[in-house]
């Protein structure tokens, strides 16, 4: 009776200590997509992918954990998106997303790249 399992499992707390948090790679992205600060999360964005018709792809969440300085699993994640840009057609706040996830790509690929020399 000791290892039933439900169906759920308790989620490990996850903190963010933004007065430790290296913000440098956030700071180089709000200057090469300047419009990534005009985001307001409605999921717009989201709702028209079609990466996420077919796998976990989810612009919304990437966008919020980019923010808050959460860069692990991310770099696999931005290369599930197809760019082909339906989300940058139907943001309401005129966010370039295509441009968005670019920039994410070369952010994190240039930092790891740093770290490993």
């Amino acid at each position: 009776m000791r290892n039933m399992k439900f169906g759920f499992a308790v989620s490990k707390p996850r903190s963010i200590n933004l007065d430790v948090a290296d913000e440098r790679m956030l700071k180089e992205l709000k200057e090469a997509v300047p419009s990534f600060k005009r985001c307001m999360n409605c999921g717009a964005c989201s709702a028209t992918c079609s990466a996420r018709q077919f796998t976990d792809y989810n612009i919304r969440r990437i966008h919020s954990l980019f923010r808050q300085q959460q860069y692990q699993d991310l770099e696999k994640e931005l290369h599930s998106c197809m760019l082909c840009g339906k989300c940058t057609l139907v943001c309401p706040r005129g966010v370039n997303l295509r441009s968005m996830i670019m920039n994410m790509r070369k952010i994190l690929t240039d930092t790891k790249r740093k770290d490993n020399e």
